[in-house]
């Protein structure tokens, strides 16, 4: 998002000869051209820039301030996704006209800029049953830790919740490994307190109305919008666990956040020893969620690490609760497969929710429907072929009628899946001197 309000001073000192002004803490700049290689124009376009290919980073703690040649901001971070206290990569939101440039100013200074922010994660665990809830940025879930055993929900709602200024989306944690949404109607971040009472204990108070919205979306045996499984043979076994399970087929799940500021959020998954039902064998398998900015969408990257032996494909899901309208196959340009429903996929069927999965065509092999019960059940799949360490990414799509009321339509939806595919699909080329 760009704000204006930079001072005159400021600008002397990025686009004039005063590059060294002392009083905003600022080096000499850098000027990074952003060109857009696609013939549409670009709304949100998330650049990742890694450090390497920014010299002469000063010492000390820095923060990028990028400045466009109209003297508006550009609201960027600075993320450390390896978790060595160093940060990896200078990360931004900006727009793009159709196959054209922007040129952006890039001084390092010691006071952070303030940016709207416009996406978040939150994350939360109590210790003990009679304990309040406290903030945390990373767990691990043995497999005799879920809440069935422990007889209490230790996460606050259900396990990490992460949002836009358009969606929200939330993972459960404790064992049943799906991903539900929450519907928004504000731009604005949706309170800290979100599956809290006013003691912290965790709460169920995101299923009733509020001014930001509300978890709207119905998920039953399914993994939800985005969530994973994989196919082994012609067997569906649950990565995790149902609601009734007191054991988990995961020997450790560790969850970590990886980055939380104004233009991403990003965290990683990790199913270590997943020991499928019925089988001999034993997975590792990372996943790592991300959310910008822009978007009624979050993106995936899933990794298989361990036990892959070459029958197994790897199942990307959307749930099937109402099956009134049938799976729609759309290929987008030279590299993606959109698959979407345009269904009530809400609580008792309340509102329309449309729901979409945009994945890699070269990894593509088709969609599968889950059985109608088990424990994978009333489920869109993806099938994707899988190979150890290659990640595959993508990106699940829901839209809540209550934030955008042209989303009943089915070819104003069809259209929107079209569009941000060709978004995400478009290169922008990054030259930094």
């Amino acid at each position: 998002m760009i704000k204006k309000g930079i001072s005159a001073l400021s600008l002397a000192c990025l686009w004039g000869t005063l590059f060294s002004c002392q009083s905003s803490g600022s080096t000499d700049s850098q000027e990074i051209t952003l060109r857009n290689r696609a013939a549409i124009a670009l709304t949100d376009k998330a650049i990742a820039i890694n450090r390497s290919e920014l010299p002469g980073i000063p010492e000390g703690q820095v923060y990028p301030l990028l400045l466009t040649q109209n003297g508006d901001t550009i609201a960027s971070q600075l993320d450390d996704l390896d978790g060595d206290n160093k940060w990896d990569e200078l990360f931004l939101v900006t727009d793009l006209p159709a196959n054209g440039e922007q040129v952006l100013q890039l001084t390092w200074v010691n006071t952070a800029p303030q940016h709207t922010v416009r996406t978040n994660v939150r994350f939360g665990k109590r210790s003990a049953k009679d304990q309040p809830v406290q903030p945390k940025t990373s767990d691990t879930l043995s497999a005799n830790q879920v809440h069935t055993a422990l007889g209490y929900q230790p996460y606050q709602t259900d396990g990490p919740s992460w949002e836009n200024d358009k969606v929200g989306f939330r993972h459960y944690l404790d064992g049943r490994n799906s991903k539900d949404l929450f519907g928004k109607k504000t731009a604005a971040m949706s309170p800290d307190k979100v599956g809290l009472s006013a003691t912290g204990a965790v709460e169920d108070n995101y299923h009733q109305m509020q001014d930001w919205g509300r978890d709207i979306m119905a998920v039953g045996n399914s993994v939800g919008i985005g969530g994973v499984a994989m196919m082994i043979g012609d067997q569906f076994p649950r990565i995790g666990i149902t609601n009734n399970d007191t054991v988990n087929n995961v020997e450790s799940t560790v969850f970590r956040i990886l980055a939380k500021g104004p233009v991403r959020s990003k965290m990683q998954i990790s199913y270590n020893n997943w020991k499928p039902a019925n089988t001999a064998r034993s997975y590792t398998m990372v996943e790592t969620p991300a959310i910008t900015p822009g978007m009624y969408a979050y993106q995936n990257t899933v990794s298989v690490t361990s036990g892959l032996q070459g029958d197994e494909t790897l199942l990307v899901g959307m749930n099937n609760l109402d099956k009134t309208f049938p799976l729609e196959e759309m290929p987008v340009g030279d590299n993606w497969i959109a698959l979407l429903t345009h269904d009530n996929e809400t609580y008792n069927k309340e509102w329309m929710l449309p729901l979409a999965l945009l994945v890699p065509k070269d990894a593509y092999q088709g969609y599968t429907a889950a059985p109608e019960t088990g424990p994978v059940a009333q489920a869109w799949f993806a099938k994707l072929a899988v190979k150890a360490d290659e990640p595959i990414t993508y990106y699940a799509v829901g839209a809540w009628e209550v934030s955008d009321e042209q989303f009943k339509n089915l070819d104003y939806f069809r259209n929107y899946v079209k569009d941000l595919t060709q978004q995400i699909d478009a290169k922008v080329d990054v030259t930094v001197k």
